[in-house]
């Protein structure tokens, strides 16, 4: 089924590689024309440059963008407006991983993780309504994690920030809803994904590579770690008009950990 999201206009954060990247590329080649932003403007106008290259001139796009800032969130959605023409699909993928347990994560790294991976949702949402209403029908997909619905006695942080995002998901579901717009709203839980995040967690235990994957794949009933295009799959989905009838869901892409 080629063209899933033809003719719609998305912005994805955190699109300078790893998973935003995956899934800004994946959105562009079924139709869509995308705005890719990420704190690391190089990087973003990269992904750009490879849609563009796969996809014909005009369809990617990038922005330097700090997700923590309601400032350049309005530079963002205006960007939108102006080289997209719009906006239809928002995907709230930029997140940073929150180290330590309850005894060693600093205020500093949990005030962090908060910023970048609730904060920049709920501005994200905030920010794109009002165009998205002028773009109906409308999906936002949030990106949280396994993480977000299992918790961990080594990552709190992380575990609070992307139980944030999953719930936040369901209350912009209800009111989006209860306003009767046609703007959905859901989120998506990975679990360990092979993308330059996992590299640098492989690179803090000074083992290699294949040992920790490993490791990692032994978790998953699935018996392997995931691919970047396993999870932009599942956005698609959620951003195209098949999934008209979910909202307020949670997507969970783990390999069946949850199912354990």
């Amino acid at each position: 089924m080629a063209g899933r999201v033809a003719g719609k206009m998305a912005l994805v954060t955190g699109a300078a590689q790893g998973l935003g990247a995956a899934q800004a590329r994946m959105l562009a080649r079924e139709g869509a024309r995308v705005l890719a932003t990420d704190i690391d403007a190089v990087g973003a106008a990269a992904t750009a440059a490879a849609i563009d290259a796969e996809c014909g001139p005009g369809t990617g796009f990038a922005l330097g963008h700090d997700v923590t800032s309601p400032d350049d969130w309005d530079a963002a959605i205006e960007e939108a407006r102006d080289r997209l023409g719009g906006l239809s699909i928002l995907v709230n993928n930029a997140g940073v991983g929150v180290r330590g347990t309850i005894e060693t994560c600093t205020y500093e790294e949990w005030r962090r993780g908060f910023a970048i991976n609730v904060d920049g949702v709920f501005l994200g949402c905030q920010k794109a309504l009002p165009l998205m209403r002028e773009h109906q029908p409308g999906s936002i997909v949030n990106i949280s994690s396994i993480a977000g619905l299992i918790a961990s006695d080594t990552m709190p942080g992380y575990n609070a920030s992307k139980a944030a995002v999953w719930m936040l998901s369901k209350s912009v579901a209800l009111y989006c809803a209860k306003m009767g717009w046609n703007i959905r709203c859901n989120s998506v839980h990975p679990t360990f994904i092979d993308t330059p995040i996992l590299d640098g967690i492989v690179a803090n235990t000074g083992k290699d590579k294949s040992v920790i994957m490993g490791k990692l794949a032994r978790q998953i009933p699935l018996g392997r770690v995931g691919e970047p295009d396993d999870i932009a799959n599942g956005v698609l989905y959620l951003a195209s008009d098949e999934s008209k009838f979910m909202t307020g869901a949670e997507l969970k892409l783990d390999g069946g950990i949850s199912a354990m």
